[in-house]
């Protein structure tokens, strides 16, 4: 199963490194690189920009590659290794997806960039959270906060509420992508994130009530913070 996951990755870097090669001889000498929040054009680059998103996607299958043997005791990615690897997938699709429409706006023009490009964000944000809850604690992928990374109760219950806040912010992201400004759907996916981390702090207070007062009182019986053991 983990080998479907990278042969897909790989195909989908050869595809859009093959496309990049087929169609850079007949671009046009500038092309558009960047959007703003309300997805207008205010960046552009040459047309050798169209190479940074394949190679951005070869560093990122480098780097999910390294990124279980860098990982630490007790904050493996071996643990979900399948899940790791679909959201390695699932990154990789976006980056394909991104690239794809930006193409076709070259090629093709026009192309309504402000309903494509938050839908295929909202997509992602769904395929993520469907798989949220089962990533394990660990320091590259999923809500990575000081209190989810602190407590293996918090990272847990965070990531199943995520889950749940990211598939339910993804559909009506995706509905407002469709009918309403494009603003909405930034400020729909940003909620989307912002409640679960906001959940984590809450979560790991009411677990530790006084975790805080107990640190303090640690640190000076250690003899820091003005005052020694004799």
């Amino acid at each position: 199963m983990t080998r479907r996951y990278w042969l897909a990755a790989v195909l989908m870097l050869v595809a859009v490194t093959g496309a990049s090669l087929y169609f850079y001889p007949s671009l046009p000498d500038r092309i558009p690189t960047h959007w703003n929040v309300h997805w207008e054009v205010n960046g552009y680059g040459s047309r050798a920009s169209i190479f940074a998103l394949p190679a951005g996607m070869a560093i990122l299958l480098l780097v999910f590659r390294a990124l279980p043997w860098l990982s630490p005791k007790r904050f493996e990615v071996l643990t979900f290794y399948s899940t790791y690897l679909f959201v390695m997938v699932t990154i990789t699709a976006l980056f394909a997806f991104i690239f794809s429409v930006t193409l076709w706006a070259v090629v093709h023009p026009p192309v309504r960039m402000e309903r494509v490009l938050p839908a295929g964000l909202c997509v992602f944000t769904i395929l993520l959270g469907n798989v949220l809850g089962k990533v394990r604690r660990n320091f590259w992928i999923g809500i990575r906060t000081p209190w989810t990374l602190a407590d293996e109760r918090v990272w847990d219950a965070t990531h199943r509420l995520g889950g749940r806040v990211f598939v339910v912010g993804g559909i009506v992201g995706l509905i407002a992508a469709l009918v309403a400004p494009p603003l909405v759907v930034i400020i729909v996916l940003g909620a989307s994130t912002a409640i679960p981390v906001a959940y984590s702090l809450i979560y790991y207070k009411r677990l530790n009530p006084d975790g805080g007062d107990q640190v303090t009182a640690d640190h000076r019986n250690t003899g820091h913070g003005g005052s020694s053991e004799r």
